[in-house]
């Protein structure tokens, strides 16, 4: 142990970063976690570097396949050059890349679905980008900082970044963009006017409490957290205002069947290598796969095991996988109608085969869920609770008890990846416990319609309302749970089932203000055992998101949310 070079790293950073490098020397915090939870303090590169050094390197295995990793990132997503991608790449060429429809309008607040995120994401950046696995890394921020308790986050951005018309983006735009989230996707962490101009490069950020992985929720785990010109209003589209910071630029877009984007050479990444990059939509998956294998695109931004067999098995095409905690939730109105009694609910949830569906559906390539959205991968996951099992005559019992026996119900679901054969799936099991599901799979624009019809501010819970009691939704990976926690149970926007409950939203606070790895663990705990008991979402399983590109192809990041940075990508010669 080097303590005098450990001393000099210390003395520039503040409470929270010591508290995290104290964890690291006693051994209470892994190498990994010490590099993922540096990253979201904003600890540098060269800081950690040092301390690493100081402590005297371990031989953890640093793999991060586990939590949503694929490459090792530099900037913002950008892929640093490997001895396997070096094989020179050739300047130009337009990239074509099937990708699903955008289900909703290209209006970065607002979208909902990953159809929207791709594009949406190619033009737009974030302030912190995509590192190693759950590790945040610069991006139209170089480097943020906490004060003491998490309260207060101050960002620097990057000088001589410039917006696709040509003006210089300024802490102006930051503030207009948060402002503009304030009020719904970020309502839970700040409130308008919560973010200030220091000058034209900095902006600090006074949270609603303290949270001590506030950068997460300004980065690419929260897609909608886009940084947007300040000239954007409520409502503004990326096809109707065309712009960004982003390595391409829009230049055409057809809802129905693509969109071109062209190389933006004042990139603050470096100039692109590609000339083009050309997205083709299709809402049907085996079109997207028959377009990689016939020519007519030359990557894929997700696809299922389910169908991808000629993908998987042939020798043309490159195939990565992350694993993380992409999943799919089947959502129960608890408000109101068929499944407000949770003996309904918890009948559905013991009437599921886990193993079954991650068997068929998934091929094995998943993990099983126990429903609740804490994916095994994070580093809180509390493995001592009970996984629920099949049981289909508890399940009949259950039932009966609520007067729910011979249950009719439609189950709606997206023609999305895996999602209709799930569906497919779910209604033969639940049949065996007495329920008759008719199934309604859609379009996704039609489906993401009816999902959250209506925002409603007045009924409890706020914002997500209307839409069907019973259906499929999918949840792309994320570095943390919060996104899944705050939205999808804690608040409304993206509540479907309707779901309250105090000692939950409580749970969820209290892990928000946890500043520590083991100070989470109480509440992740809670959070795991409340979701399951009173299951406002069934959870079967988390996926490994799939993606692909023709051999040839180098330099593409995913994330296994929909976005694919293409700022290093290229044809190889």
């Amino acid at each position: 142990m080097d303590h005098s070079s450990l001393d000099r790293a210390r003395q520039n950073v503040g409470r929270l970063e010591n508290d995290l490098i104290d964890g690291y020397v006693s051994g209470a915090v892994s190498r990994r976690s010490f590099l993922v939870r540096g990253s979201v303090l904003g600890l540098s590169l060269t800081a950690v570097g040092s301390i690493l050094a100081a402590c005297g390197s371990d031989d953890e295995e640093t793999d991060s396949s586990s939590d949503g990793g694929t490459a090792t990132t530099a900037a913002g997503g950008a892929t640093e050059p490997t001895a396997a991608s070096t094989g020179g790449i050739k300047k130009g060429g337009t990239l074509k890349v099937a990708s699903q429809k955008p289900g909703s309008p290209l209006d970065p607040v607002a979208m909902d679905n990953l159809g929207s995120y791709t594009p949406v994401t190619i033009a737009f950046e974030y302030l912190c980008g995509k590192g190693d696995g759950a590790a945040l890394a610069p991006m139209l921020a170089e480097s943020w900082t906490p004060n003491d308790d998490g309260s207060v986050w101050t960002f620097k951005l990057r000088s001589g970044v410039t917006w696709h018309d040509g003006t210089p983006l300024t802490s102006a735009d930051v503030v207009a963009s948060l402002d503009r989230l304030a009020p719904g996707n970020l309502v839970a962490y700040i409130v308008e006017g919560a973010t200030k101009a220091v000058d034209d490069l900095t902006v600090e950020v006074t949270l609603n409490a303290p949270d001590g992985q506030f950068p997460y929720q300004v980065s690419l785990w929260n897609p909608q957290s886009v940084i947007t010109p300040v000239s954007f209003v409520a409502g503004s589209t990326l096809d109707a205002t065309p712009n960004g910071t982003g390595p391409f630029k829009l230049d055409k877009y057809d809802v129905a069947t693509g969109c071109t984007f062209v190389r933006n050479d004042a990139w603050w990444g470096g100039t692109p290598n590609l000339d083009a990059v050309e997205l083709v939509f299709s809402d049907d998956i085996d079109t997207q796969i028959t377009g990689v294998l016939g020519g007519q695109a030359d990557a894929i931004v997700l696809f299922a095991v389910l169908g991808g067999d000629a993908l998987l098995n042939s020798d043309d095409v490159v195939v990565e996988s992350i694993q993380g905690a992409s999943h799919r939730q089947l959502w129960m109105n608890t408000r109101e109608g068929n499944f407000a009694d949770v003996r309904v609910r918890q009948a559905v949830a013991l009437g599921i085969n886990r193993q079954e569906l991650l068997d068929v559906v998934l091929q094995g390539r998943g993990t099983i869920g126990n429903d609740h959205p804490i994916a095994s991968s994070y580093e809180f996951f509390d493995a001592s609770q009970p996984q629920r099992e099949r049981d289909v005559e508890a399940a009949k019992a259950l039932l009966k008890e609520a007067g729910k026996e011979g249950l009719a119900v439609t189950l709606h679901a997206p023609q999305l990846i895996e999602i209709p054969q799930l569906a497919e799936l779910i209604q033969t099991q639940l049949k065996d416990i007495g329920m008759d599901v008719t199934l309604n799979v859609e379009s996704t624009t039609t489906f993401y319609d009816r999902w959250c019809k209506v925002y409603d501010s007045e009924v409890e819970p706020a914002g997500c309302d209307g839409g069907e009691e019973f259906g499929i939704v999918d949840y792309g990976n994320r570095g943390t749970p919060d996104v899944y926690l705050v939205k999808a149970y804690a608040t409304g926007e993206w509540n479907s089932a309707h779901y309250i409950s105090e000692p939950f939203r409580a749970a969820v606070s209290s892990y928000q203000a946890a500043l520590t790895l083991d100070d989470r663990k109480g509440p992740i705990s809670e959070i795991q055992k409340i979701a399951n008991e009173d299951v406002p979402y069934v959870i079967p399983y988390f996926y490994d998101s799939l993606f692909a590109y023709k051999k040839g192809v180098t330099g593409i990041v995913a994330s296994g949310l929909g976005h694919f940075y293409l700022g290093t990508a290229g044809f190889t010669e």
